[in-house]
């Protein structure tokens, strides 16, 4: 069965964006330019939802990746731009329950929001990973919003990265 991971860079206090989508707060370090391409070999599915697309779209970016597959969830947009993209207007949970069942290599959930919230509700989360930045933004877009029940996590790896980062890798259940 196909892993789904979930995480990013974050704040030391949950967030995966500040105020008004900021990012200048992002530490790109060689640590995590060799961890990104590591990953992204492992890769061939992406999901995000409504507003990480339109993002993605904002900054000039069509959300798509070269050979991966994205996956567009909403119940509004009527359509999506760009090559390998799809949008999904059905129930998330049972088309990420189908995904996973299908051949391929790993399915990265992208962005925070109301997708992440249900598809961990749901228990299709496998990872969790999180590149902790030492900042404290107060506001943003969190990492986590409630689930509406308690999700155990196992702590795989954790260690410090350039910018006085810490990768933190977790198993789900």
């Amino acid at each position: 069965m196909r892993k789904v991971t979930y995480g990013g860079a974050v704040s030391l206090d949950g967030f995966l964006a500040g105020p008004g989508g900021a990012l200048d707060w992002l530490h790109f370090s060689r640590d995590v330019q060799q961890i990104i391409a590591e990953y992204w070999k492992n890769v061939d599915t992406v999901l995000m939802g409504r507003k990480t697309y339109a993002a993605a779209q904002a900054q000039g970016e069509s959300g798509a990746y070269p050979s991966v597959r994205t996956y567009v969830f909403s119940r509004t947009l009527r359509e999506v731009k760009g090559p390998g993209i799809e949008l999904v207007s059905d129930d998330a949970a049972a088309f990420v329950r189908g995904l996973k069942q299908q051949p391929g290599k790993e399915i990265c959930l992208m962005g925070g929001g109301e997708l992440a919230q249900s598809l961990l509700a749901a228990g299709l989360v496998d990872e969790v990973g999180l590149n902790i930045h030492p900042v404290l933004l107060g506001s943003g877009v969190p990492v986590f919003r409630d689930p509406g029940c308690r999700i155990a996590l196992k702590l795989r790896e954790c260690r410090q990265i350039g910018g006085g980062c810490i990768l933190a890798t977790y198993d789900v259940g």
